[in-house]
């Protein structure tokens, strides 16, 4: 007799003492079939709680025996207590549990009926129906035998509960006599091996010609009416691929052939469940784009006759039905990705059940609008393993990564897009939708589209948040960071919708210098890029100013719907508080605009807007009060002090003071150095003109992101900034490619510092830097040795000061600059993408958050 198994469940051998129970249990651990820690056994658990497990009555008294009755269940109380404990556990981990006892009590059975139900795990049954004679028997030639009479009880027992059991919720029950038996264990179903590359596309909704459009972009060729991908990649769908849209009929033809071939997948969902019971004949009240299916079937059955619509019925309502909660992408025997329709709870994944699968089709319903729509809560924040969701549903402009999950449904059927997410590549690849076929009101884009400015839910960021970006992955903000981020953008920022963009921090030297005379040099910069494997460098001159992100507007019309404020431009500061007071915002503003569309900036770049990271110089425009308070009048003390000391010791006559005359020349000469530093980077600032802009990146446009160009595009588009306006200036910049660049940047940079002006960035030529899949630093800051006298002191270079500042540690600051960068990036990409505001807005709170977390400021 065969008895086939699901991968995880909860077994229960039911049967009479020596009805060959344990024995089967034990063959199939010889044979290798099941593991001896796949069996919980009420024996064993006797022996570990209470060292026997078995009670000898024979021969002994009436009172004798209830005494030991007494003590026999007691032990079987604690031990039941502690094998339920271990099967919760198993049944928790998705594990599949032989439960080795006799179950001939309903009450025995129906406690593990309710771990199942709870765990999400079916229950199994397998009876042991043995002749009594054959009972008797064994009992007869064991080491400890139960008894006669007990035997014949158990036996008349089974026979009463084989009625019952055929009742209870077991999701299959096998009843086996004294023959042999074969275990066959069956692999989860909704394990698929990832391969050479799965395409998981969003919800269709009958969408045929723009899903066919995308299969084809896909790379999948048609070979005798199926579509095999030449490296051997599947499709697999999220559901819902009918309703709605025009072509529902030809859309399930599609999928039906792909999946009876093997080529294709698809989950469950909502439409496909309710479309698969009008199949079947049920009564159903087909609405919300439904009746559509039932109307191409009748145009069908005109054409083709009933009995070959009721075969196509009947395949399609079988694949429907079929059709799991989700799918596990797995790689290596490890699951990586997680594929289903509306959303799936952590402690779901990997089982099946009604209630698993009802979240699956509609996701977390809490109540019902007045207008009868659910409303569904947010369970992604919920989602707490490593496994990437990737589902649908719930139609989103962009696709929405949100808590290590992403939703594909673009509504197309809406007139939006319709979007495959390929795996391991993690690359999204869209079709436009011909038209909005579905023609309703609320049309959930246009919805969407009309909360983009809507505030987000400060609520959901007062106890710490995480950010999932392309780059690095989920990045956790703790609570304190996110209130103090909070308090900033309450008290300081601009309004959100403005703030798109903070620039990240910047790492100096991961090492510092190995000469004696230098903290910093650019030698150690370079050779952290040599050891990730980076050798195309550029350096460009560190302008001394203050960073500044400028959001420029071809026209006010555009500024409007893409920051909800008529304007031409905004300039904000690396903190998210404006640049400049309005009028003279305006003015600045105004005058790159002229320049700008005097020159067809917009015009020739196809582009409504540019976002720049930039340096506005002079330092003083922004820093005068901290130069007065911090350098200037610190150099003015220092210089008359140590002026007025070193004149004292050179008019000693009678003592020798040649050490400390020595010494106070050094200081003099170190506060001069430091008074004459700090003025290299101040000017007047009578009008415009002398305000110089310095753009390094040119971080998008409306189209498209620019990360992927590199940094000799951004110098080159530098250059041509400096070409269309009088603000603009260009930056010097040299490139590192061979041992003689080395040296030239060196010898570059030695002359530029010893003259006072501030140093180089070094950066890869790459604009994202990755070695072996991971970030590195995107850029490393080398200060020349003056300069770094407003930083560490105008007598920084003191031999003992030097050596304690060469033990510096800078990798907070280096962790903090690779995620801030990382969520930069990931803003301006949702930006970009047209996403809300409040999903840009997180990035720009994480980034400040990150600011607020203490780190050395002079790193």
């Amino acid at each position: 007799m065969q008895i086939h198994l699901p991968h995880a469940a909860i077994i229960l051998l039911i049967g009479p003492s020596n009805s060959g129970k344990s024995h089967f249990l034990q063959k199939l651990v010889e044979e290798g079939t099941i593991s001896s820690s796949e069996i919980v056994s009420s024996d064993a658990y006797r022996i570990l709680v209470g060292d026997q497990d078995f009670i000898d009555f024979n021969g002994k008294s009436k009172r004798e025996s209830e005494l030991l009755y007494e003590k026999y269940s007691a032990l079987s109380t604690e031990a039941f207590q502690m094998m339920e404990h271990v099967i919760l556990a198993r049944a928790k981990l998705n594990r599949l549990t032989f439960v080795d006892a006799t179950h001939l009590q309903a009450k025995e059975r129906e406690k593990y009926f309710k771990i199942a139900k709870q765990q999400h795990v079916p229950v199994y049954g397998i009876v042991f129906d043995i002749a009594l004679d054959v009972l008797v028997a064994r009992d007869g030639s064991r080491d400890k035998p139960r008894g006669v009479n007990r035997v014949k009880q158990q036996f008349r027992k089974l026979q009463d509960e084989k009625r019952f059991i055929k009742k209870e919720p077991f999701t299959r029950v096998y009843t086996v006599k004294d023959e042999p038996i074969q275990i066959i264990r069956h692999s989860s179903p909704l394990n698929i091996e990832i391969g050479n590359g799965i395409d998981i596309i969003g919800d269709i909704h009958g969408c045929y010609d723009e899903m066919m459009e995308l299969i084809q972009e896909l790379g999948y060729l048609e070979v005798e009416g199926l579509y095999i991908h030449p490296e051997g990649r599947r499709l697999m769908s999220v559901g819902d691929i009918m309703s709605r849209g025009p072509k529902s009929l030809e859309t399930m033809e599609f999928w039906l052939k792909q999946i009876e071939a093997g080529l294709s997948f698809m989950t469950d969902s909502n439409h496909g469940w309710k479309i698969g019971r009008w199949l079947e004949g049920r009564s159903v009240q087909l609405a919300h784009g439904d009746e559509l299916v039932q109307q191409e079937f009748l145009q069908y059955e005109q054409m083709h006759g009933a009995e070959t619509t009721n075969d196509l019925k009947l395949r399609l309502s079988k694949m429907l039905y079929n059709a799991p909660s989700h799918y596990i992408l797995m790689e290596n025997g490890i699951g990586k990705v997680v594929v289903t329709h509306a959303g799936i709870r952590d402690r779901y994944i990997g089982k099946t059940s009604s209630r698993i699968k009802d979240f699956c089709r509609y996701g977390d319903i809490v109540e019902v609008n007045e207008n009868g729509k659910p409303i569904r809560a947010d369970w992604f924040l919920e989602h707490k393993t490593s496994e990437l969701i990737v589902w649908g549903h719930d139609p989103k402009i962009n696709p929405y990564k949100i808590n290590n999950t992403i939703n594909i449904d673009q509504g197309v059927v809406f007139g939006g897009e319709l979007t495959s997410f390929r795996y391991p590549e993690q690359a999204f690849v869209a079709i436009k939708a011909h038209a909005n076929y579905a023609g309703i009101d609320g049309n959930p884009l246009v919805e969407a589209e009309a909360k983009r400015f809507n505030p987000p839910n400060i609520q959901s960021f007062l106890n710490g948040f995480d950010v999932e970006t392309m780059h690095s992955g989920k990045i956790h903000i703790g609570e304190g960071n996110a209130k103090a981020a909070l308090d900033t953008i309450s008290h300081y920022t601009l309004p959100l919708e403005q703030l798109i963009y903070i620039p990240p921090t910047m790492s100096p030297t991961p090492q510092t210098s190995s000469l004696n005379d230098y903290l910093e040099h650019p030698a150690e910069a370079i050779s952290y890029y040599k050891k990730h494997g980076i050798s195309k460098l550029i350096a460009e001159k560190k302008h001394m100013g203050s960073r500044a992100v400028l959001l420029l507007f071809k026209n006010e019309k555009v500024a409007q719907s893409m920051i909800d404020k008529e304007t031409l431009g905004i300039i904000s500061t690396r903190t998210g508080r404006a640049f400049f007071e309005q009028n003279v915002q305006q003015k600045i503003v105004g005058q790159i605009h002229e320049e700008l569309l005097t020159k067809q900036y917009f015009d020739k770049m196809n582009t409504d807007f540019v976002l720049l990271d930039a340096e506005i110089l002079p330092w003083n425009l922004k820093a005068q009060s901290l130069i007065d308070e911090q350098y200037a009048h610190v150099a003015e003390h220092a210089m008359m002090d140590r002026q007025k000391i070193l004149q004292k010791l050179q008019e000693t006559k009678n003592l020798d003071v040649s050490h400390w005359l020595a010494e106070y020349e050094e200081l003099v000469r170190n506060a001069v150095r430091f008074d004459a530093v700090y003025q290299n980077y101040c000017w007047p600032v009578d009008d415009l003109s002398a305000i110089k802009i310095a753009p390094f990146h040119v971080l998008a446009h409306s189209d498209e992101t620019c990360f992927h160009k590199p940094h000799t595009w951004h110098m080159e588009m530098n250059r041509l900034f400096a070409q269309h306006s009088k603000l603009f200036i260009e930056t010097e910049y040299k490139l590192i490619e061979t041992e003689q660049d080395v040296a030239s940047v060196i010898s570059w940079w030695e002359e530029m510092t010893a003259v006072g002006h501030e140093g180089i960035v070094i950066k890869p030529l790459e604009f994202i830097p990755k070695n072996k899949g991971k970030l590195v630093q995107p850029a490393i800051k080398v200060r020349g040795r003056e300069y770094l006298r407003i930083i560490y002191g105008m007598d920084y270079t003191d031999t003992e000061q030097l050596a304690q500042l060469k033990k510096r540690n800078p990798s907070k600051k280096m962790k903090h600059a690779l995620q801030e960068f990382s969520l930069g990036l990931e803003g301006i990409e949702r930006f970009v993408r047209g996403e809300s505001t409040a999903r840009i807005h997180e990035c720009v709170l994480a980034i400040l958050a990150l600011e607020s977390d203490a780190v050395d400021p002079r790193l």
